[in-house]
């Protein structure tokens, strides 16, 4: 028995990274999974991915960060569905932008337009569909980011923490209609969006970046999306029935201490994790 038997689950950005991740372990685990994405090949591939593993998910193309686009995905599943029983509101997009005096107004506003105002239009259009059946799942993917800052990112550290205390909001309006809602923080996670951002594996400024990277976090790595959705299926699932209003950070440590500078220069140390 699967822990999201015969529920309808949603995924937002589900066609790559952590969405993806999460969206095939609902699938494993008997949900019917709604994957949406504004990447078509992308999605595709999940949902044949999924249904050759025997599972159930169809693929909808939208824009989280448009209202009509997201009324319209909302119409669809009431009428073929009836209900929505978990939502994971997952996409999002990251740039770096500079300090905060040069900071782009425009990616500002793009950063705040997808994750921030993305998760927040989501949420709107399928409450409803939660509120009919009196029960529900809602997991906002924040990020450690949400809660301490990054150098050049003050749209996406914004961000993210309006994510985080937007989920509160959400915990404490809909707590007595039997409706749940927390927020996941991954760490830095090896992902398509980080090949974005540093390089690949393969590029010596992405090799440059996961070999310093790796020795900030206590665990030694960089996280894999699979963590992360198993994170997600926990908050997600009955065996978190009673959290709501919280903030799960899983970054393998790195927030952890307030200085990292004997792990990060001591040789000696990284050695042990080899």
């Amino acid at each position: 028995m699967g822990k999201l038997d015969n529920q309808i689950a949603v995924v937002t950005g589900g066609a790559t990274g952590i969405g993806r991740a999460t969206a095939s372990l609902f699938a494993e685990e008997g949900a019917t999974v709604l994957a949406a994405d504004i990447k078509e090949e992308a999605l595709k591939d999940l949902i044949e991915s999924i249904q050759a593993a025997g599972g159930n998910a169809e693929a909808f193309e939208i824009d989280v960060s448009d209202e009509n686009s997201v009324q319209r995905f909302a119409d669809q599943v009431k009428e073929k569905y009836g209900r929505v029983d978990v939502l994971f509101n997952n996409a999002g997009i990251d740039q770096e932008g500079g300090k905060v005096h040069e900071y782009p107004i425009e990616l500002f506003d793009s950063i705040q337009k997808t994750d921030l105002r993305g998760t927040f239009l989501m949420s709107k259009f399928l409450l409803p569909l939660m509120l009919e059946n009196k029960k529900g799942a809602i997991v906002n993917n924040a990020s450690m980011s949400g809660s301490f800052a990054d150098l050049d990112r003050s749209g996406y550290n914004a961000a993210k923490g309006g994510i985080i205390n937007f989920t509160k909001a959400t915990a404490i309006d809909y707590g007595r209609q039997g409706i749940r809602a927390n927020s996941v923080s991954p760490g830095t996670i090896e992902t398509s969006l980080i090949d974005e951002l540093t390089g690949t594996q393969e590029e010596e400024q992405g090799k440059a970046f996961r070999e310093s990277n790796k020795w900030l976090a206590p665990m030694g790595r960089l996280g894999a999306p699979e963590e992360i959705a198993k994170a997600v299926l926990f908050l997600a699932s009955d065996d978190s029935s009673y959290i709501t209003g919280q903030d799960l950070i899983v970054d393998g440590g790195l927030t952890a201490y307030t200085w990292p500078g004997k792990m990060v220069m001591d040789d000696s140390w990284k050695e042990t994790t080899q």
